[in-house]
């Protein structure tokens, strides 16, 4: 057993072998596993006058060294050392002490610096790391926010008629190009038509076939949501006792009528009978009609999509209408202001 009084000893003596004023004590390292900080605070360079003529107590494992006699033999032999300590696995130190990390020595105008990378990867030290994205916070976003609602606020109240007018004009074409982007969303593609026989009818018939469509109160509805699926099912379902069927479209804009009848044709294969000017048609289903098994084509529009298709067509044709207005505006205030400039050039 040791003494306390032989451990004090020791350890001074091997504090005072890595004195800061001293270089000798990193040759005498033989197993360096890692460099955590650089040692450039305490070492500056490597000169002949920084290696001091003394003797020092060496551990008897470290007596084999070499001397030192030069600043290039010392850099070699520490880089020896750094080296050999990465691929000396059986030195007994404790795998905790290990690293796969290597370390390189650089010297550059007598300055001393390590760094540290991986030995797949030279040249990672020389790689900058990437900068991360920052983030919006909720403070910042609301705050930009406020900030382009002041501005549209400023041009909304502005004195000047004409950025006014520009202002909303600007928006009702934004407007106007996002709902045409939402109505091309509704376009359904036509499936191919079949080819089948027109029915040829004589004028008694379609006499007969017009007094008795008129007559019968049954009659299938096309209201705001236009021509989907399920007026074309309804046709089906009244062709099953009846062979003709009223449709009366309301509300309905001059000439539609006739688009629906076309349509409605294509879809259920009837026959047209008559358009009526209070914007009612008259199918006839034919001589040789035969039920489909799927009444409700499959081109065509479900319910709620035809009604959010008619919100839209709706909402485009008022904008349509407000652009035009706002362009007939702008026009007639610059008429007006050239008269103005006129006006006061002739009095001047």
């Amino acid at each position: 057993m040791f003494s306390a009084a032989s451990v004090r000893g020791a350890r001074h003596r091997f504090s005072y072998a890595f004195n800061r004023h001293s270089l000798f004590g990193l040759c005498l390292v033989e197993n360096v596993p890692t460099i955590a900080s650089s040692p450039t605070r305490y070492f500056r360079s490597f000169t002949p006058y920084s290696i001091h003529p003394r003797t020092y107590s060496t551990p008897r494992h470290l007596s084999k060294l070499p001397p030192v006699c030069s600043p290039t033999a010392f850099l070699s032999q520490l880089r020896s050392n750094v080296i050999g300590s990465q691929g000396n696995q059986a030195s007994g130190l404790p795998s905790r002490y290990i690293s796969n990390s290597s370390v390189e020595l650089k010297t550059q105008n007598d300055v001393v610096r390590f760094s540290l990378y991986k030995p797949g990867d030279i040249s990672s030290g020389m790689k900058s790391p990437d900068k991360k994205t920052m983030k919006k916070s909720k403070r910042a976003k609301v705050n930009e926010l406020k900030f382009y609602r002041l501005k549209a606020k400023q041009k909304m109240y502005s004195p000047n008629p004409e950025v006014r007018i520009r202002y909303k004009l600007e928006k009702a074409k934004r407007k106007e190009t996002w709902l045409i982007e939402k109505l091309r969303k509704f376009d359904v593609p036509k499936l191919p038509t079949e080819t089948f026989d027109p029915e040829i009818l004589t004028e008694e018939e379609r006499h007969y076939l017009k007094r008795t469509g008129e007559k019968k109160k049954h009659y299938v509805p096309v209201g705001r949501r236009g021509v989907f699926g399920g007026v074309v099912l309804n046709m089906h379902l009244h062709w099953k006792n009846h062979e003709t069927v009223k449709v009366i479209c309301k509300p309905c804009k001059p000439g539609q009528a006739q688009e629906y009848a076309e349509e409605l044709a294509r879809l259920s294969k009837g026959i047209v009978i008559d358009i009526k000017p209070n914007n009612i048609i008259i199918f006839y289903r034919g001589k040789n009609y035969v039920q489909p098994k799927v009444m409700s084509p499959p081109d065509t529009l479900s319910k709620a999509k035809a009604l959010e298709k008619y919100r839209y067509e709706q909402s485009l044709e008022h904008t349509s209408q407000f652009i035009e207005k706002l362009e007939k505006e702008l026009e007639e205030y610059h008429e007006h202001v050239a008269k103005f400039k006129k006006g006061k050039e002739d009095t001047s």
